[in-house]
């Protein structure tokens, strides 16, 4: 355990490393502090903290930076979180009141970035499968046919199919009938279940648009579902320690395209009580080595149903960062919850 004296200069290095992002002197931090302390005993002190992992020196400077075991001993028990201003808590309900059901997501994404500075995220909820309203076909030449899938919640898919024969105008609006009688409301798997007994009462020919159609909407609305909205990722590019690496600068950002690697360290923050962070390796993915987390979960009716979060350097100003991500994951489970009732 570090006593008080230890934990007083390692909570004024990092504090004073974060704002100016250069490696602190003992003489400097004797100045600021607060201690009657002379810079030889200080010097004694991050020595120790350099020991035990808390601080590095790097190779280009007499001064220190923080280890990721500095930052988490800071985070957890020297930090303290400045509670956000009424007018910027306004605007942050504002952007997400009164809004559509699938814009609210992208605009918790957005205001998380534009707040931060850094990459905002935000998981879209597991939604139920989509459930069809209604289906057409429309003829675009001998062999090639237009498939419009609308949804019940509004959403319109089209596809093109390839036949292997041709159908007149009369035989598509029969088909598209036969779906709409009969399996209007129910999701793709459904429709399958129920049409795989059915199908042999159809006639043969229609036997094929029915199969391409059933693959091609299944297709079509489930590709059409990303697991996450994240927003200012070019934010990164002007964060020194990150864009002085343009390998790990592109591995991060191929880490943003692929996607489950990050999901399941959201999905992690889904069983948080609040605000979970990750601290460079914390994460278990090696291109987030250089970066932190702070993210937390969003509820609808006692039930998680994703996290938001924020991507940045591990040289962050958390006492603004964890407050950000905190007061959006509750003012999102808001707006969502006024969008269900």
């Amino acid at each position: 355990m570090l006593d008080d004296r230890s934990r007083s200069l390692l909570k004024s290095l990092v504090e004073h490393y974060i704002t100016d992002g250069q490696p602190v002197g003992s003489r400097a931090l004797s100045r600021f502090s607060g201690l009657d302390l002379s810079p030889a005993t200080i010097r004694n002190v991050m020595a120790d903290l350099e020991e035990a992992g808390f601080v590095a020196s790097p190779h280009t400077s007499a001064g220190r930076i923080p280890t990721s075991r500095g930052y988490r001993l800071f985070v957890d028990s020297l930090l303290t979180v400045r509670p956000l201003e009424a007018r910027q808590l306004g605007e942050m309900e504002d952007a997400l009141q009164g809004r559509p059901a699938n814009q609210i997501i992208a605009s918790a994404s957005q205001l998380l970035s534009g707040l931060t500075h850094f990459a905002g995220v935000v998981m879209i909820p597991r939604r139920a499968p989509s459930r069809i309203r209604q289906i057409e076909f429309l003829t675009l030449s001998e062999k090639r046919i237009l498939l419009i899938i609308v949804t019940t919640d509004g959403d319109v898919q089209n596809r093109v199919l390839t036949t292997e024969k041709s159908y007149s105008a009369s035989e598509l609006v029969s088909a598209a009938n036969y779906l709409n009688q009969n399996f209007a409301g129910m999701d793709f798997e459904q429709i399958r279940q129920r049409l795989s007994v059915e199908i042999q009462q159809l006639r043969e020919d229609i036997k094929p648009l029915m199969t391409q159609a059933l693959e091609a909407g299944d297709a079509a609305l489930s590709e059409n579902t990303a697991p996450y909205v994240i927003s200012g990722e070019r934010n990164l590019l002007d964060v020194e320690e990150l864009s002085s690496n343009m390998k790990r600068l592109r591995e991060l950002f191929d880490l943003f395209e692929q996607r489950s690697s990050l999901i399941r360290l959201l999905d992690v923050s889904n069983n948080a009580a609040g605000v979970k962070i990750f601290i460079g390796g914390e994460s278990g993915i090696a291109t987030l080595d250089e970066c932190s987390v702070v993210a937390a979960p969003y509820v609808v009716d006692g039930q998680v149903l994703g996290s938001v979060g924020v991507i940045g350097p591990t040289r962050m100003a958390y006492e603004r960062v964890i407050p950000i991500v905190d007061i959006t994951a509750k003012l999102l489970s808001s707006a969502l919850s006024q969008q269900n009732s």
